[in-house]
C-alpha cells in the first residue's frame, strides 16, 4: 500500500495570490515528486502557469461564485472525478467544499474519495461554516484553530490532524549575487527605499490586517528615527480600501515615507531585505505565514501576541511579541528593535518538508485504512 500511487485533488477558489494559495502548490509540487498525480480545480489565476509548469494539472471551474448556478457544475466534477480515479479531494474553502461535499453524495461509495479538509481561518459560526469539518479528516493549521473547532462544533478529536504551515528552512542569502542583484533593481524601483532602515508589513490588503496601525505606527517614530521607511506588500482586497489606504498617508503628509508596493511575486527578499516585518493583524491570525518567512530569512518580528502568530513567536522568537492593541507597545518595542536589532537564530520548526510530509502520510492513512 506504501507505493500506491495516488490521484489527489486539491480545490480552492482561485489561484491568484496569497498563503493558502502557495501552500495549495507546494503540496502539489510535493505530490508530484513523489510520483503521485496532482490535479487543482479552481476558477484559475496568475499561479495556474507555475503550477502546471511543475506537473500538476489544473482544472479551471468557477468554483468560487457564490451563486445557485455554481450547483450546475457537480456533473461536470463528478465526471472529472470517476475520469481521473480521484482517491483524495482535499477542500480549503467553505463554497467549494459545499460544491464537492455534494458531488460526492452522488458517487456511490465504493467510488467516493475521501474528503479531506484544511481548516485555514476564523470563520463565522455557523451551519455553512461547519462544512469545513465534515472532512473524513480535518486539518488545522495551529493548536489555536484546533481549539476553536472543538468547542464550536464539537469535533471528534480523532479527525482532527495538527499540520503547521510550513516554510523551507533555507529561503536565501543576502551575500548571493542574485540577491544583490535584486536589492540594486528594487531600489532602483522604489528610490525612497536606498539608505533606509525598512520596515515591512506583508499581508493582502484589507481592514482586518492591521495595515492602518502600521501606518500610524510609522507616523509616531518618524521624528525618533527620520531614517526608516514604511513598506506596504500585498493585494488589495478592492479598490474603496486602497484608496483609502493612500487617503491617510497623504493626510499624515507620509508620502516619501511609506510605500505600496501591491502584489509582489519577491516576497521573500523583500522580507529578507527588511529591518523589521510586523504582524498586527485586529483579528487572530490562525497561522501568520509571514511570521515565519521572516524568521527563516534572519528578519526579526513584530506581532501581537494572539492566534496562530502569537503561537509561533512564542516557540522561535518571544521577544518580538506584543499585546494585542498595545500601541505604546508596539512603539517601544519597534525603538527597541531600531536602537539594537536582535539576533534571529536559526530554527528548523515550521518547516515546509515537515508540512508537506503529514500532508502526504493524511491521504496515505485513509486509503490504507480503506
Amino acid at each position: 500500500m506504501d507505493n500506491k500511487k495516488l490521484n489527489i485533488a486539491q480545490v480552492l477558489p482561485s489561484l491568484q495570490s496569497g498563503g493558502v494559495e502557495r501552500g495549495t502548490l507546494e503540496i502539489a509540487n510535493y505530490l508530484v515528486k513523489k510520483g503521485h498525480r496532482s490535479y487543482v480545480i479552481s476558477s484559475g489565476g496568475r499561479l495556474v502557469e507555475e503550477l502546471k509548469e511543475n506537473g500538476s494539472h489544473h482544472l479551471n471551474i468557477p468554483i468560487n461564485k457564490k451563486s445557485i448556478f455554481t450547483f450546475l457544475v457537480i456533473p461536470k466534477i463528478i465526471k472529472f472525478f470517476h475520469k481521473n480515479k480521484i482517491d483524495i479531494v482535499h477542500v480549503r474553502s467553505r463554497f467549494p467544499a459545499w460544491i464537492i461535499y455534494l458531488a460526492l453524495f452522488f458517487i456511490s461509495k465504493d467510488k467516493r474519495p475521501f474528503f479531506v479538509t484544511t481548516v485555514h481561518g476564523f470563520n463565522s459560526i455557523s451551519s455553512y461554516s461547519k462544512i469545513m469539518t465534515k472532512g473524513d479528516k480535518v486539518i488545522v493549521v495551529s493548536n489555536f484553530i484546533k481549539n476553536f473547532i472543538i468547542d464550536s462544533y464539537g469535533v471528534d478529536k480523532k479527525k482532527i490532524c495538527l499540520i503547521h504551515r510550513g516554510v523551507p528552512n533555507n529561503l536565501g542569502a543576502k551575500n548571493t549575487r542574485n540577491f544583490i542583484l535584486w536589492k540594486k533593481s528594487f531600489e532602483n524601483e522604489y528610490k525612497n527605499l536606498k539608505n533606509k532602515k525598512v520596515l515591512t508589513i506583508a499581508a493582502r490588503l484589507s481592514r482586518t490586517k492591521g495595515i492602518e496601525i502600521f501606518i500610524d505606527l510609522i507616523s509616531s517614530i518618524l521624528d525618533l528615527d527620520n531614517n526608516i521607511h514604511g513598506l506596504i506588500v500585498g493585494e488589495a482586497k478592492s479598490n474603496n480600501y486602497l484608496n483609502k489606504l493612500h487617503k491617510k498617508i497623504k493626510r499624515l503628509n507620509l508620502e516619501k515615507n511609506i510605500t505600496i508596493t501591491g502584489y509582489r511575486s519577491d516576497v521573500y527578499n523583500i522580507l529578507q531585505y527588511s529591518y523589521i516585518t510586523y504582524c498586527l493583524s485586529e483579528v487572530p491570525e490562525p497561522f501568520g505565514r509571514s511570521v515565519i518567512e521572516s524568521i527563516k530569512l534572519g528578519t526579526p518580528v513584530i506581532a501581537f501576541n494572539h492566534g496562530g502568530a502569537g503561537e509561533q513567536l512564542k516557540e522561535i522568537f518571544p521577544v518580538g511579541m506584543v499585546n494585542f492593541r498595545d500601541f505604546n507597545g508596539l512603539q517601544n518595542k519597534t525603538k527597541s528593535f531600531l536602537k539594537r536589532r536582535p539576533r534571529v537564530l536559526k530554527t528548523n520548526k515550521f518547516s515546509l518538508e515537515k508540512m508537506r510530509e503529514q500532508t502526504l502520510n493524511v491521504y496515505l492513512d485513509l486509503v490504507r485504512q480503506h
